[in-house]
């Protein structure tokens, strides 16, 4: 006998069905021997038959998925108590939105301009110096009295600063430069002059940057480490003298790692807000991350598949609407879920204790009823994760017409048989 709901026996002169998923009883009732012609008997044996085999065979019918109310008592009786059921309600999608809110880039890393860039071991520095006549250090000598002497600049060679960050300046020694902006380095000269030379003026410039710099990555037309200047470059100038990103603004992510901190915002989200595109410090480390977004559709809806979207992300009933919306024919409004794993301190759980994964993750089932006109309101904040499952169950009445299309295929052809036997 079939063990998935329906069973099947006889009883007189009956063929008795009981179909447990669908709550129905079917008799099919036969003809007695002394009621049929002789001719019919074996036709009628065959169509009482075929009767009780494929109202039996019912309980296996393909199926999209469990229903409604399959999904609601097999969560709760599921082993270890493991599985959250949540009704989306306004207060739920509320302690979502403040558990998950997104740190800008403007809170962590500030608005305002870094710090000047410091000299470090690797740049090239230039260092200029000027004295006042007549008498000079580091020039010709002393003047004849009289002649027309100008002041005028002597260049040292260029320097690269060594790995332990100094530099050699005759008449001043080894000068550690490194943690030094060019105005300091150039102090310091003058301090360590005086009294050797005649009124010392000292410029510093660095040539070449190898330590004030960012590293740009990822998804970008070339990857380059970028020098810092003056002028304070932002995040947005080190993605445009990358070349750019190479996938759609709209599926970008941004990621900039400063230290030991990280954090990740959506390419559109910083060009629309001016604030989030910061100053960027030296040894900033800037990744564009093309990684697509995408949850699956499953049951009753207009399409199932797998469908990507924006970087920004969506919310359920955009979701809804690009899995084709219900399907009319069979859709249940009341059983519209999303499957997902959920850190173990995002919601205080309806079913305690909550059991997590080895992850730290809780499996949770979110079950909005659409048959309430106030859900429509609901889902359009509640948002969509990536690789959440959307499944919508199949109505009871599509499971009933499921059933007898299913016993009419069969019986249909046996009775015209018998017909034509007549």
């Amino acid at each position: 006998m079939p063990r998935s709901g329906i069973d099947a026996h006889f009883e007189g002169r009956r063929v008795i069905v009981h179909n447990r998923s669908i709550q129905t009883r079917v008799a099919a009732r036969l003809l007695t021997p002394q009621q049929t012609p002789p001719a019919m008997l074996p036709s009628c044996r065959l169509l009482a038959c075929f009767s009780a085999f494929a109202l039996a065979a019912c309980g296996q019918m393909p199926t999209a998925g469990p229903r409604e109310e399959v999904v609601l008592t097999s969560a709760s009786r599921a082993a270890g108590a493991t599985i959250q059921v949540v009704e989306v309600t306004d207060r739920v999608v509320l302690e979502l939105a403040q558990r998950k809110q997104t740190v800008l880039f403007s809170q962590a890393f500030g608005p305002s301009a870094g710090a000047a860039a410091a000299i470090g071991p690797g740049d090239t520095v230039e260092v200029s110096l000027w004295e006042a006549p007549p008498a000079t250090l580091f020039g010709a000598g002393v003047a004849a009295p009289g002649a027309l002497s100008a002041a005028r600049p002597v260049v040292l060679p260029e320097q690269v600063v060594d790995r332990e960050g100094a530099i050699g300046v005759p008449f001043a020694g080894r000068i550690t430069v490194a943690g030094l902006t060019a105005p300091q380095v150039a102090a310091e000269i003058v301090r360590r002059l005086r009294g050797k030379a005649n009124q010392p003026e000292v410029l510093v410039r660095v040539l070449r940057s190898a330590s004030s710099t960012v590293t740009v990555v990822g998804e970008v037309a070339t990857s380059i480490r970028m020098p810092l200047t003056a002028g304070g470059e932002r995040l947005l100038d080190a993605l445009a003298a990358a070349g750019g990103v190479r996938q759609p603004v709209a599926k970008m992510t941004v990621q900039v790692t400063r230290g030991n901190q990280y954090l990740a915002l959506p390419l559109d989200t910083i060009i629309r807000d001016p604030q989030q595109n910061v100053p960027l410090q030296a040894g900033d480390v800037i990744t564009a991350i093309h990684q697509p977004l995408s949850f699956t559709a499953l049951g009753a809806t207009g399409k199932n598949e797998e469908i990507a979207f924006e970087a920004q992300g969506i919310s359920l009933a955009q979701a809804l609407a690009r899995a084709g919306g219900l399907n009319d024919n069979r859709s249940d409004p009341r059983g519209v879920f999303v499957f997902r794993y959920e850190p173990a301190q995002t919601l205080n759980w309806p079913r305690q204790p909550a059991t997590a994964t080895p992850e730290g993750f809780v499996p949770v089932v979110y079950r909005v009823n659409l048959g309430n006109p106030a859900s429509f309101f609901v889902m359009q904040n509640f948002r969509i994760s990536d690789k959440d499952v959307l499944y919508v169950s199949n109505a009871p009445a599509a499971e009933l017409q499921r059933f007898l299309n299913l016993v009419f295929s069969v019986v249909y052809p046996v009775i015209s048989t018998i017909q034509l036997t007549r």
